[in-house]
């Protein structure tokens, strides 16, 4: 069928979706009454030990018990997952017998394994079976899963409202993950108090993730500027599209007034920490369903090929670059590169971040500039070579970069290996 003036060879539609969302201090205690309105009986709570120390998956338990459902606590999350430790989760859970429903407390990564516990105990197969192309097989799953209930306590993945999860293949020493409509929660519960006693360091990596997410969201390539796809083709990263901005807009604005504050007095400011899990929440609306691009690709090698960087912080039985460090280590160069394909989004999201920021005479610099103000403030590290590359690393690091064609295919401006590799060197350092 023809219609007149509609070129039907060019993408015409966007999809968006999210979470049903309960908001707000002492929310989290309200997750009995959410769940028994699913009719289950036995739940598994998943989370980290660092969280389950603090007793809130306790407390998740006892409310639980108070509308007859029984629950275990599983807390043998990783921080930054890898396919050893979601397969280990998944192995525990699958021993442990049936479960109607799940409930994830933590970072992203308990939110990110409880999504990998829930797929591969609702379908058959392994985990490297659902893994996005070229690294999985993009296995398509066959039916629902069972009810997830996201509870986070960072500010920063927006794992709680998107419809993927995020590892580290270690073999490969790059992160991947998996993506489809299907794995997003079922209800996201954002209860502020949580956060409170995040450290510093914590809520500023977490925070970058924020930015990155809704800046790179915004910037990302227009939905109608793709091929036309059939039904069976859509996938979960569409592009920006007019919803998606919006949420990416309230986020950037959320983040100009809190992010600063949460980092340097968030102990004392619920406010600021309300409007960081605000934003979290509405980036994470935006960018699981418009995608994210280069600086999220680029993050995947620097965290996956991590030598010797231990974060304050964070636990330090092991190296590690934070999710939200990697994302915006090369989030500046990663955005000079791509200004020319969408002057006026680039400069309206400087505007939202810093509406008091200096007009540079390069506007191609207007971006960049505010976002290593920020980092600046925050004590974020001073590029890739502040977690222990060196240019003589970046070889080694553009292959990974270039596995993650899902991120690739949303950037306005198609980068090649020359590209991502002036990117990673020009990111050595970034002031």
């Amino acid at each position: 069928m023809s219609y007149p003036g509609v070129d039907l060879t060019e993408e015409t539609i966007f999809t968006w979706g999210a979470p049903p969302l309960k908001f707000g201090a002492g929310a989290a205690d309200e997750v009995g009454f959410e769940m028994s309105g699913y009719g289950v009986r036995r739940v598994l709570i998943v989370t980290d030990s660092g969280v389950n120390s603090l007793g809130a998956p306790q407390r998740i338990a006892d409310n639980l018990r108070r509308y007859k459902i029984e629950s275990e606590i599983f807390d043998g999350v990783h921080v930054e997952p890898t396919d050893d430790s979601m397969n280990k989760a998944v192995e525990y859970a699958r021993a442990q017998g049936d479960w109607d429903g799940f409930v994830a407390i933590g970072g992203g990564s308990a939110i990110d394994t409880a999504k990998a516990i829930n797929l591969l105990t609702s379908n058959p197969g392994e985990l490297m079976d659902y893994i996005n192309k070229p690294i999985g097989n993009a296995r398509v799953p066959e039916g629902q899963l069972k009810p997830l209930i996201a509870i986070p306590t960072t500010a920063g993945t927006g794992s709680e409202s998107t419809a993927m999860c995020v590892l580290d293949i270690l073999s490969m020493k790059v992160k991947t993950g998996i993506s489809h409509w299907r794995l997003r929660p079922t209800l996201a519960v954002i209860d502020p108090l949580l956060t409170m006693s995040l450290p510093a360091e914590v809520t500023a990596a977490s925070g970058m993730d924020i930015v990155c997410h809704a800046v790179e969201s915004y910037t990302a390539r227009y939905y109608t500027s793709f091929d036309r796809k059939q039904p069976e083709e859509r996938v979960t990263y569409c592009g920006s599209n007019p919803v998606s901005d919006l949420w990416c807009e309230r986020a950037m604005e959320l983040l100009a007034r809190s992010f600063r504050t949460a980092v340097h007095q968030g102990a004392d400011h619920l406010e600021a920490r309300s409007n960081m899990m605000m934003a979290a929440t509405f980036a994470g609306m935006g960018f699981g369903n418009s995608g994210v691009h280069i600086p999220h690709a680029n993050a995947y090698p620097i965290a996956g090929m991590v030598k010797d960087y231990i974060p304050a912080g964070y636990p330090p039985d092991e190296p590690m670059v934070p999710h939200g460090q990697s994302v915006s280590l090369t989030a500046p160069e990663a955005f000079r590169f791509s200004f020319a394909s969408a002057p006026e989004r680039h400069l309206r999201a400087a505007a939202l971040m810093d509406p008091d920021a200096e007009k540079h005479n390069d506007p191609s610099e207007q971006l960049p500039s505010v976002l290593i103000r920020l980092m600046r403030d925050i004590d974020i590290p001073n590029g890739i070579g502040g977690v222990g590359y060196s240019e003589s690393d970046v070889p080694d690091l553009v292959p990974g970069t270039m596995k993650q064609q899902r991120l690739l295919a949303t950037c306005p401006k198609t980068p090649t290996e020359d590209d991502i590799a002036n990117i990673l060197t020009n990111s050595i350092t970034n002031w």
